[in-house]
């Protein structure tokens, strides 16, 4: 025994380098065992990175219903489930084939095959039939992407709670899931104009955030700030949320959930250098959410004399925003730097609405539109590819796609079907107005 103890170390030194021979020659024949790897690792990759951000759901319906008062949760909770159901089918049903078009969708001027919706791959796919899909499945691919076109959404139903209708916010969702997003997407990731030109966006501080911060940001101008929030002489009175450890556990949720969302848009895990990017990407975004929150914690101290949670919460939110452009190239110091400067700006900007009588009821503009424009310009103090002007190129591009298209959306659904309930629904309460249901019906309504 003891002899073949001591025989068992140099047994598997010996055996070390005929095992890097083994992978230096490659795949036995008539196995394409990398090939068939890479595309696994891949799909897993999308698949993990999609349910992760699909989490994400859950973070903002719980971040929401703890930012408005007891008797608005119910709608909330409502608009989340139902917005993004429907992402998920109109997405499919439109959205996905607009945003990935490769140059088929678009003919002689003519569109031609945005209506296409089939994306899964056939029933038991072998290996040589998965050659024809790529380095991954597409059935993952699809799944993945929603995930970010529904978080656009997301972002959309926390700054208008409290006073808008269901329906036609519902309706807007269907035009900003199926058309919106998916067309400017496409400039990006779909390789249109902004790609070309050399446009950087890793996991879309642009792409998903700012663009659900402009369509919150018009629809807020448009349906005008709640019932008692600004004063006659000027004054801002806070509505305090209804409760604080749910919008604190959707924090959580949102941060676990970017793992996935920054993670899995480095789009491949097949190598150890794709594995080794992800780890990377992780520690970053992990950073950059921490630098943003303790710079909320520390600058709301200073100014306000005490912490404020939820501006800590939203400051966490705000570095992650602001690290989602390009979390990949920072060192983890200058990811915090990045993320404390979202936090930063969150602390700054909710007041600043504030005196521009835009209100914003969970902070999602300074989070998502803000934030998102600031990482964007960050991509150039880590990234030797990156260029300022198109950058802000492309900020403006899509701020103002995004701007001019929701208006109108959002003009017609008020002119049509009117955008915001009365006056004694929002003061009672849009849950029993709306509903017919309250969320805490052992309280009274607050």
């Amino acid at each position: 025994m003891k002899f073949i103890t001591t025989l068992a170390p140099a047994a598997a030194l010996i055996a070390l380098p005929t095992l890097g021979l083994a992978q230096e020659d490659g795949p036995v024949p008539g196995v394409n065992a990398s090939t068939d790897s890479v595309f696994i690792f891949n799909s897993l990759l999308f698949l993990i990175g999609g349910f992760l951000v699909f989490w994400m759901a859950a973070g903002f319906a719980m971040l929401e219903a703890g930012l408005v008062r007891s008797k608005n949760v119910t709608m909330q909770l409502t608009k989340n489930i139902a917005l993004f159901s429907l992402a998920a089918i109109f997405y499919y049903l439109i959205g996905y084939n607009l945003m990935y078009p490769l140059g088929t969708w678009m003919v002689d001027g003519v569109l031609s095959g945005v209506w296409g919706p089939g994306v899964l791959e056939a029933v038991g796919v072998t290996a040589e039939e998965a050659d024809d899909y790529g380095y991954a499945s597409t059935g993952s691919d699809f799944f993945f992407q929603l995930m970010f076109c529904a978080t656009t959404a997301s972002i959309v139903s926390g700054t208008l709670a409290e006073r808008i209708k269901l329906w036609p916010f519902l309706i807007f969702v269907i035009v900003l899931t199926a058309v919106i997003y998916p067309l400017q997407a496409s400039w990006k990731w779909g390789g249109g104009f902004l790609d070309a030109a050399g446009f950087l966006d890793f996991a879309g501080s642009t792409v998903v955030h700012s663009v659900g911060g402009w369509a919150a940001l018009t629809g807020a101008l448009i349906l005008g700030p709640r019932i008692g929030k600004f004063g006659k002489d000027g004054k801002v009175h806070p509505i305090p949320g209804s409760n604080l450890a749910l919008a604190t556990l959707g924090t959580f949720i949102l941060w676990l959930g970017w793992f996935g969302f920054n993670g899995g848009s480095q789009l491949a895990m097949g190598t150890v250098g794709d594995v080794a990017d992800v780890s990377r990407i992780f520690a970053n975004t992990n950073t950059a959410a921490a630098g943003g929150a303790v710079a909320a914690l520390i600058l709301t101290q200073i100014l306000y004399k005490k912490p404020d949670l939820t501006m800590v919460l939203n400051g966490a939110l705000a570095g992650l925003v602001s690290i989602t452009a390009e979390p990949l190239t920072p060192s983890l110091g200058m990811a915090t730097i990045i993320g404390m400067i979202g936090g930063v700006i969150v602390v700054f900007t909710v007041p600043l609405l504030d005196k521009l009588k835009i209100d914003d009821v969970v902070g999602a503009i300074p989070v998502h539109l803000l934030a998102g424009i600031w990482g964007t310009i960050a991509v150039v103090l880590t990234n030797g590819d990156a260029s300022l002007g198109t950058q802000l190129y492309a900020i403006v591009v899509v701020g103002a796609f995004t701007v001019v298209v929701s208006g109108v959306v959002w003009f017609i659904l008020k002119a049509v079907m009117g955008l915001r309930v009365d006056e004694e629904t929002e003061i009672n309460g849009l849950d029993m107005s709306e509903l017919g249901m309250e969320a805490y019906p052992e309280f009274s309504k607050g």
